[in-house]
């Protein structure tokens, strides 16, 4: 991808961060994105083009800060890794206080809100959704092999769903990210059902990491 190409998409994000799905002017993005409009035009051909190749952009983001070899900010380096570990890692990463995660997270979220009413981006953001929850899937069947696919896609779906639950109420100011983050753990121990060592068995009925 050309460097002005890709600085329109981290100028879009940013932007659909900002001001939402609605609020994307090109004029805006040209002055953001430090291009002409019709350069934009020239890459993307049309609004809905940019929108689309942003969605792309955000989730070929999140693959990188996601990736397993990127520790949590509350894990050193050189712990052991598992399989169960690696799931709990690569979820929680969506769930870091830095610019990068805020506005790829934030974006994201504008994007599906704005699906409800635009049904052009459902296509695009469901495929999206469906690599999601295929990989989270890949990574539940290595942390639990007795398990099924239809189970661990479901799995897939309640956790991922989850995470942009979380990340909501943590962008928002409804929830500290280290409350976040103990629900996810909560929810990722009840999915497995292997609590860790020292760690409470979740409580029948309590919910996600209740307290």
């Amino acid at each position: 991808m050309s460097d002005r190409r890709t600085a329109i998409l981290q100028a879009a994000t940013r932007v659909i961060a900002r001001r939402g799905v609605r609020g994307l002017r090109m004029g805006e993005l040209a002055s953001e994105a430090g291009v002409s409009t019709a350069l934009i035009y020239y890459h993307f051909t049309d609004r809905a083009g940019i929108l689309r190749q942003t969605l792309e952009y955000i989730g070929d983001r999140a693959d990188h800060y996601t990736a397993e070899d990127h520790p949590t900010p509350d894990q050193g380096r050189n712990q052991p890794k598992d399989p169960r570990a690696d799931l709990e890692q690569v979820l929680l990463l969506e769930l870091q206080d830095t610019t990068e995660v805020r506005e790829n997270s934030t974006a994201w979220g504008e994007l599906r809100a704005t699906a409800v009413f635009e049904p052009e981006l459902r296509q695009d953001l469901a495929r999206s959704t469906h690599g999601w929850v295929h990989d989270i899937a890949g990574l539940l069947s290595q942390a639990a092999p007795d398990g099924t696919a239809p189970s661990h896609t479901a799995a897939a779906e309640r956790l991922t769903a989850l995470v942009e639950g979380l990340s909501v109420r943590w962008l928002s100011g409804s929830l500290p990210i280290e409350q976040a983050r103990r629900l996810l753990r909560g929810a990722v121990e009840a999915e497995l059902d292997t609590p860790r060592p020292g760690r409470a068995a979740p409580v029948a009925g309590g919910g996600f990491g209740g307290s």
